[in-house]
């Protein structure tokens, strides 16, 4: 058996709350590791904390500065210059399918640091990823490593029930972020994806507290029930608002944003219920897109919901705002929406989508002169790349941007 498929035979075989102790030990076997340690990065994306610590410590590093920030940020391995050092302090990204969950960092002898060991490094860090995930299911160690501060009630339901923060496919990147993290309540997203189509849902509940994070969890728990039925776009909307409506009788709506995209084609079909914003970005110019609007999930009985087509081609870049960002005013009185939105979605196009849901966010907070928001906020970034092929156009297409 060769050295990576030990540790990560020891990674898959550890229990759930000690995989940063499996990996300590296999690590240092098998690679002359040492001083081995797992950064987690907290809800707001802000920093990362370090697995074990107390929480709610001061023991936390910036995800945005720094070497362990480098790392995270460009999602590459860094290794810092230490001309003459006969040690080698590696900082690895530990991501699982687009999705940024920490840094691991770890010491090696500074000869044994060869291209070929910080790429088999590289991929235990992303197995490392893959085997949190698993492990969430049975154990918090993880996810109270993630909490910089206390979360909501509401917010802890709105977190379980994401799919994650990002992903990637050869046809497409995304990246989402919510706002506040630890008090966020009525705001969601979600996706799905299979062979042939990728299926993403806005979702901003009304209200404030538990009464919204219970609307939204219905709402979002409805639609994943239709969707896993089979049912296509304009009948999930109708269940789900049929669900809507049994259980609150027009008193109480969501607004949604539904979208189910063709990979091999960039056909895509929408359902707009609401109040969620998309805008594109095609060859520089960013612009809203107007689409037909319908009613929200729950107001009325037997409400029917109609398809509207829609295209991407490769370069394309989609945001997705919810109200909490679009209307927010800034000191003088002007929505972000009206002009600084564009400005936004142009100035970060260079960025990744895991990326450009935190960089607007930080601008907005000083558009409107404060950083608390009276409301959720809610960005997702989508770029399209078409489906890879011989002599495709996403074989040819520039990088968003370009």
């Amino acid at each position: 058996m060769d050295r990576f498929t030990a540790v990560e035979r020891a990674l898959r075989n550890a229990p759930p709350h000690d995989l940063l102790a499996a990996a300590r030990e296999a690590l240092g076997r098998h690679y002359s590791a040492t001083a081995i340690e797992l950064l987690m990065a907290d809800y707001g994306m802000n920093t990362l904390h370090p697995l074990g610590a107390p929480p709610y410590t001061s023991e936390t590093v910036s995800a945005h500065t720094g070497a362990p920030g480098r790392a995270f940020g460009s999602q590459q391995p860094y290794i810092p210059d230490a001309v003459g050092s006969e040690v080698a302090t590696l900082h690895l990204p530990v991501t699982v399918r687009g999705d940024r969950m920490g840094v691991l960092i770890l010491c090696l002898p500074a000869e044994e640091c060869s291209d070929e060991v910080v790429a088999e490094l590289r991929e235990i860090s992303e197995i490392l990823g893959h085997e949190i995930v698993v492990a969430e299911r049975d154990t918090d160690v993880y996810l109270q490593a993630r909490r910089a501060e206390r979360l909501t009630l509401a917010a802890e339901m709105q977190w379980q029930l994401l799919p994650g923060r990002a992903l990637s496919r050869p046809e497409f990147d995304l990246g989402a972020q919510l706002e506040p993290a630890y008090a966020i309540h009525g705001d969601n997203f979600d996706w799905s994806t299979s062979a042939d189509h990728l299926t993403l849902t806005v979702t901003n509940g009304m209200g404030e507290g538990i009464e919204a994070a219970l609307l939204t969890n219905l709402s979002v728990n409805a639609l994943r029930n239709a969707r896993r039925a089979g049912l296509d776009l304009q009948d999930q909307a109708y269940m789900a608002d049929q669900a809507l409506y049994g259980q609150h009788g027009g008193r109480f709506h969501v607004s949604v944003l539904l979208l189910r995209f063709h990979l091999a084609t960039g056909e895509v079909e929408i359902v707009d219920a609401g109040s969620p914003r998309m805008w594109r970005l095609r060859e520089g110019t960013a612009e809203p897109v107007e689409l037909e609007a319908q009613l929200p999930l729950g107001m009325f009985e037997d409400t029917v919901y109609a398809v509207q087509p829609f295209k991407v081609l490769p370069g394309d870049r989609l945001l997705f705002v919810s109200d909490g960002v679009y209307d927010v005013s800034s000191p003088v009185g002007e929505r972000y929406g009206d002009k600084a939105l564009a400005r936004a979605l142009t100035s970060t196009r260079l960025l990744p989508p895991s990326q450009v849901p935190r960089a607007i966010l930080g601008e907005l907070a000083g558009y409107r002169g404060r950083p608390q928001s009276d409301d959720d906020a809610m960005i997702l970034c989508l770029d399209w790349h078409g489906r890879p092929g011989p002599g495709s156009e996403a074989d040819a297409a520039e990088p968003v941007g370009r």
